[in-house]
């Protein structure tokens, strides 16, 4: 790099050229640390998004819950631990989440362990995403896929708790 491009960069980052490369080194690790603290506000976010949905969870035959829900601004990766969550706040329950970003469809389905033997989590998303233009599959007790077809989207999670109820009986 030439002189002048080293003061720059040194002036940039508030430093004399000498000290660039730890200076480099310092805004990177607060690069870091904020990226950590990110995640973890949208976690908590996440988190209390899924308490709000529990209160909106119908009711089964024998006691069980399910929760259908479209959720906004939560990445795929978030909706897992919504379900996870979900799934240990309601105890016995079909939970099935969805978010649009992009217009791509993501979706996460978890089972309590007492249902995922007549429910299976990998069949609930697979009926779903096939609706939206996608695919999805997984374990009996959490799946995710996703499909493109956002217009879709309410219908098929409509058509949830007929399928369900089927499974049930």
């Amino acid at each position: 790099a030439t002189n002048a491009g080293l003061l720059q960069a040194a002036a940039a980052l508030r430093t004399q050229p000498a000290e660039l490369v730890e200076r480099i080194g310092q805004v990177q690790g607060q690069v870091k640390q904020l990226e950590r603290e990110l995640e973890q506000l949208k976690s908590k976010l996440a988190s209390s998004a899924g308490n709000d949905l529990a209160g909106k969870a119908l009711d089964l035959p024998g006691g069980a819950k399910l929760l259908v829900a479209t959720v906004t601004g939560t990445d795929p990766k978030a909706l897992r631990g919504m379900v996870d969550q979900l799934k240990d706040k309601l105890k016995s329950a079909v939970v099935l989440l969805a978010t649009v970003a992009d217009g791509k469809i993501s979706l996460v389905a978890g089972i309590t362990s007492d249902l995922s033997g007549k429910v299976k989590a990998g069949d609930l998303v697979g009926m779903v995403a096939t609706q939206v233009g996608g695919k999805g599959g997984g374990r009996p007790d959490m799946a995710m896929g996703g499909g493109t077809e956002a217009n879709a989207l309410p219908a098929a999670m409509a058509s949830v708790n007929d399928w369900v109820n089927q499974k049930l009986i």
